[in-house]
């Protein structure tokens, strides 16, 4: 099993989409790469603790690549807009890959280098260590499978580009 830090927005839609994900074992939502220690959502939200959200994303590797894995992730986000997606601005809503094994950042590079042959404009995803993670409040995880009805960034059309991508791929693999 390996496990990397993904930040894609509000984490609710991006925790939903990413466990949607074959490979994927576990997610689980919380705030990454800020300044202060075990911040609130009303913190990370209201008091520039430069925390973003993010999902901590378990996955098998023999099933799942990290390539694949960041390919399908880039379809959730827009890799080119600096502290938003959908709706949602500020510095908690950047997008972002933060990882832990320094043998992933070649990967991870590799990756954003091919994302940005897709696009005119910058592609503006961190790509950072770690620094810390602290795990969102209770009701925050699974929140859109508690609240069916709940806000999400991440449309519809998002969640069909996935089953396509998917459907393309055979299997996640790669």
């Amino acid at each position: 099993m390996k496990t990397i830090y993904l930040a894609g927005g509000c984490f609710w839609g991006a925790e939903k989409y990413l466990a949607r994900i074959p490979g994927v074992t576990k997610t689980e939502v919380g705030y990454a790469n800020g300044r202060t220690a075990n911040p609130s959502y009303e913190d990370v939200c209201r008091k520039d603790t430069g925390h973003a959200e993010t999902v901590k994303v378990e996955y098998d590797d023999t099933v799942l690549s990290l390539t694949s894995l960041l390919e399908l992730f880039y379809l959730a986000i827009d890799p080119t807009t600096v502290n938003r997606q959908g709706h949602d601005t500020g510095t908690q809503y950047r997008t972002g890959i933060y990882y832990t094994g320094p043998d992933e950042l070649p990967v991870i590079e590799a990756s954003l280098a091919s994302l940005q042959r897709e696009y005119d404009k910058p592609v503006v995803v961190e790509a950072l260590p770690l620094k810390n993670y602290y795990t969102a409040e209770e009701y925050h995880q699974k929140y859109l499978d508690k609240n069916p009805g709940g806000y999400c960034h991440i449309g519809g059309e998002t969640f069909a580009r996935l089953r396509k991508a998917l459907e393309g791929m055979g299997s996640a693999s790669g």
